[in-house]
């Protein structure tokens, strides 16, 4: 899987440090970036617009619309307020692209990506960038804590044809935060803002900024600190309710959230608590411009879609047991043709069966007999040993991609 585009594309520092079929895509994606960007333009104007109505006037105000609004960050324009948030091992560009065919997205943001690994252009560390046409507009998160590495890894971002570059100020996870990156950065906001201030004046692209509440809750600065990276050049703010301290535990406080919103001019999106999609749209209310979705996307990657049905005024769209079903037949597919070189030839199905393991961990959750999927899945050895799993939980087909048609399980 790499990145689609055309050829005769500038060589960027990013593509200057690659080789072989490597740098050929990242030429090739490059010229597509500079072709669709040339053919399109950057439309300047409202940072939102209401969709299939007169365009609002300028002012915070608009964003309390019950109707769902197209947004901007920067120059870049989202048909959908709702996006994919970025949680690491999971959303991958399988997952989001199947998330994506569904509807009602707006934006998605991969993995976290190391910028010191993009500076020294580790093979395994571009692999977390890799996105495709379809992803699109696609954001792509990296964290550091290094003003100067951090802008050179944006530029890297630019080279690669992201529309935005999301720095990530949230993960509480130790072995992140110790680095002076992540949630840490909020524990000091002038040095949080020096890197949002290098960065935006290293590329064209926005640079937005994903950080949660505070550290804990002596440390609850993400108003003061949102506030500083707006002045930085933030093009975007995303708050998690919870602290770095509260990890995934607790509630997320959306009054923050609320607030933060209320005090910016550059678009805010909320996150946390969003797994139902009532939930997503009672959140717009909070004065936000958009919902970043993780786990609840992880257990109903429909859940934007049906969020969209909703803020338009209809009733949610249905999800039958066989569409669930062939969701993880089309992941299965997808992981397949996902990093597949020699030197892990003989431990991708592996992968691929772990990688759904993890999924199941939230895609069981909230339906009938779901603990009992989970169990099998997890007691698969094989990947044909999984497809039966899935179909005969969802009463279909067993197919084998590798193999051809090996019958329908009973």
């Amino acid at each position: 899987m790499g990145f689609a585009g055309q050829r005769n594309a500038p060589e960027t520092p990013y593509v200057a440090a690659l080789s072989g079929r490597r740098k050929a895509v990242a030429l090739m994606d490059n010229a597509a970036r500079v072709a669709k960007r040339s053919r399109e333009g950057y439309e300047r104007g409202l940072r939102t617009k209401r969709v299939g109505g007169e365009a609002p006037s300028a002012g915070k105000g608009n964003r309390r619309s019950a109707n769902l609004l197209v947004m901007r960050i920067g120059r870049v324009a989202l048909e959908s307020p709702f996006a994919i948030a970025p949680m690491a091992g999971m959303t991958d560009t399988a997952f989001r692209r199947l998330v994506k065919r569904h509807g009602g997205c707006g934006l998605v943001v991969t993995e976290m990506v190391s910028a010191e690994g993009l500076v020294r252009g580790i093979d395994r560390t571009l692999e977390y960038a890799e996105y495709t046409e379809e992803e699109r507009p696609i954001s792509i998160q990296i964290f550091g804590g290094d003003p100067e590495k951090m802008a050179a890894a944006a530029q890297i971002v630019e080279g690669m044809g992201a529309d935005i570059v999301d720095v990530n100020m949230g993960c509480p996870v130790p072995k992140i935060a110790k680095h002076q990156a992540g949630c840490s950065l909020m524990r000091e906001p002038a040095h949080a803002a020096s890197v949002i201030a290098a960065m935006a004046k290293a590329v064209k692209i926005p640079v937005t900024v994903k950080m949660r509440a505070g550290w804990n809750d002596q440390q609850r600065n993400a108003p003061e600190l949102a506030k500083m990276v707006e002045d930085a050049g933030a093009a975007a703010v995303a708050v998690h309710g919870r602290t770095a301290a509260q990890s995934y535990s607790g509630s997320a406080d959306w009054d923050i959230v609320a607030q933060i919103a209320d005090q910016l001019t550059i678009p805010v999106l909320g996150s946390g608590d969003c797994v139902e999609p009532e939930q997503i749209v009672e959140r717009m209310q909070a004065g936000v411009e958009g919902v970043l979705v993780g786990r609840g996307v992880l257990r109903n990657p429909w859940i934007l879609a049906q969020a969209s049905d909703l803020a338009a005024g209809r009733p949610k769209r249905d999800v039958t047991p066989e569409e669930r079903g062939r969701f993880l037949f089309d992941y299965i597919d997808l992981l397949l043709e996902e990093r597949i070189d020699e030197a892990r030839a003989l431990t991708h199905d592996r992968w691929v069966v772990n990688k759904l393991r993890a999924l199941a961990t939230y895609y069981t959750k909230g339906i009938d007999n779901g603990s009992h999927l989970r169990s099998a899945i997890n007691s698969a050895e094989s990947l044909d040993a999984l497809r039966r799993v899935i179909a005969s939980f969802y009463c279909l087909p067993a197919l084998s991609e590798r193999q051809g048609v090996e019958g329908a399980i009973a």
